[in-house]
């Protein structure tokens, strides 16, 4: 009882050998991602069976037929026709892994290796969108030229990105933008009173959602070239085409859980192999800005 007593007399604060019992949440914090936009604006049309890092994807160029005038009784001449491809390297290689100890996976509450894959996953697609849009941008034919934006030139720089692709022949079906959050902000401050300009009922301004404006579907992410630095020398790669221009494609080629030989637990790892590459330079548009 003396012990208690000392307690007592110190305020009621317990010393480190009285044990305290921890309680454990079984809800997880939530978490925010990037906004991954690569599925959205590649097509995927050649991925292929993707055995390793290193295969390769071959893609056939449709030829183009040259129409010559006629005269009667001349001679034709046959055309030959060229036998071009293209070749989309899998050259790229990403992985992850991570393990459990088995005493912290059995005083979890919950599915703690579900969730952490759950989470690799989703790191996964945010490395290699960073890296394609890191890249892409520079096989565009078209570069709008680096310009400063802001909300009174934002509707124009769209129009005139539309108007590139229209003069290349690039259809308008499919179009898509893909802009900073600071763009998106400006689009929204922009004197964009005319709502069927987004294709929409509403005004962006009151709904707070781009939508389409100038048949481009358009796409935030945090994730293209400097979407955060935004200077002069260092501007944001906004981008605009179709699902043309890029193509992608990849694979998980290992996703595996292992027991560990050294210690009590599992490890979990996974390998995804993918590439990119434009296959269709007219059909994408560089935006380079800044604030």
């Amino acid at each position: 009882m003396a012990a208690l007593s000392n307690v007592a007399r110190t305020g009621g604060n317990l010393p480190n050998r009285f044990f305290l019992p921890e309680v454990w949440s079984m809800k997880l914090q939530a978490k925010f991602y990037a906004n991954t936009v690569l599925h959205s604006i590649a097509n995927t049309d050649w991925e292929g069976e993707i055995k390793d890092r290193g295969s390769a994807v071959f893609i056939r160029v449709r030829p183009t037929v040259v129409v010559d005038d006629y005269s009667v009784n001349q001679d034709i001449v046959y055309q030959d026709l060229d036998d071009e491809r293209l070749e989309l390297d899998i050259d790229k290689a990403k992985y992850f892994a991570f393990k459990v100890d088995d005493v912290d996976r059995a005083q979890a509450d919950i599915k703690i290796l579900n969730e952490t894959t759950k989470d690799a996953s989703q790191q996964m697609k945010i490395v290699v969108d960073v890296d394609a849009l890191a890249n892409v941008h520079a096989d565009a034919t078209t570069d709008l030229g680096t310009i400063q934006v802001t909300k009174v030139n934002v509707l124009e720089w769209i129009v005139d990105a539309g108007t590139e692709l229209s003069e290349l022949n690039v259809p308008e079906e499919g179009r898509w933008g893909v802009l900073a959050p600071w763009i998106c902000g400006l689009i929204k401050k922009s004197d964009l009173k005319d709502a069927s300009l987004a294709g929409d009922s509403t005004s962006v301004i009151r709904n707070g959602r781009i939508g389409e404006i100038d048949s481009f579907m358009l796409h935030k992410s945090n994730l293209l070239d400097g979407a955060s630095t935004a200077t002069v020398g260092a501007p944001t790669h906004a981008m605009f085409g179709t699902k043309h221009a890029i193509t992608f494609a990849s694979q998980f080629v290992k996703m595996e859980t292992l027991r560990l030989q050294n210690t009590f637990g599992n490890a979990v790892r996974g390998l995804k192999v993918y590439g990119y590459k434009v296959v269709k330079e007219d059909a994408l548009v560089d935006g380079p800005v800044f604030k």
